[in-house]
């Protein structure tokens, strides 16, 4: 699945980072990081992640 975060969008709220902590993490200075591709994730846990997000800043896509 690939994951692309609008980064202009998002607020850093970490919702997504609750979610799927695999993928997504705030690091030391409150910036999202994230994998863009993944495959050994549970899509359940992306989906939670993407519909957490307050402000939809998440788009996921079947490979």
């Amino acid at each position: 699945m690939k994951v692309t975060v609008d980064m202009t969008s998002c607020e850093r709220y970490g919702h997504c980072c609750f979610e799927a902590p695999t993928v997504f993490e705030l690091d030391d200075d409150g910036e999202l990081q994230y994998r863009s591709d993944v495959t050994d994730v549970d899509a359940g846990q992306l989906h939670a992640a993407a519909r957490a997000c307050p402000v939809q800043a998440i788009t996921l896509d079947a490979d």
